[in-house]
């Protein structure tokens, strides 16, 4: 017969449950306010990206935290949709660089108003006197220097799916 045994008590919250929870919690927001828009908070987050300076594919799937494949598959419902265009970039012909349409434009207008509700949602939950400490903590958390800035490789790779922080 075997016992059970009691685990440990922890003296300090699980952050990595509670953040793993929150993010997952916050992107299924975010993903079906989104769908008021048409597109995935991912494709938003290209967009948003590529409004501002002339990128290429592969600088933007650096800043929207996108492997290749994703960028790819993600700039072609963008164009398929009429809201962006590869073209050859000025510096590498040979590099293509994503341009945002009006369409597209109007697209990112929209998808900020929507990301600002999501998130002030979020925050409006909490006592207004700990709205702007939470975001100043998790700023300094991910910011740089921040105790969670970086990932810490290690023997065995920890999959994730990748996000903005931008």
């Amino acid at each position: 017969m075997t016992t059970r045994r009691t685990p440990p008590v922890r003296p300090i919250r699980d952050l990595s449950g509670l953040l793993d929870h929150a993010g997952h919690a916050l992107a299924t927001r975010m993903a079906a306010a989104f769908t008021e828009l048409g597109i995935t908070p991912r494709a938003y987050g290209v967009l948003f990206h590529a409004m501002a300076a002339e990128r290429t594919q592969i600088r933007l799937a650096e800043l929207a935290g996108l492997d290749k494949t994703t960028m790819v598959v993600t700039v072609d419902e963008l164009e398929k949709a009429g809201l962006a265009e590869r073209r050859p970039a000025a510096a590498d012909r040979r590099a293509r660089i994503v341009r945002v349409t009006e369409a597209g434009e109007r697209a990112v207008e929209r998808g900020t108003a929507i990301a600002d509700r999501v998130h002030r949602e979020v925050l409006d939950s909490l006592p207004e006197d700990e709205r702007a400490l939470f975001v100043a903590a998790l700023t300094r958390l991910v910011g740089d220097g921040g105790a969670l800035a970086e990932p810490v490789e290690g023997e065995r790779t920890v999959r994730r799916p990748r996000r903005s922080r931008g």
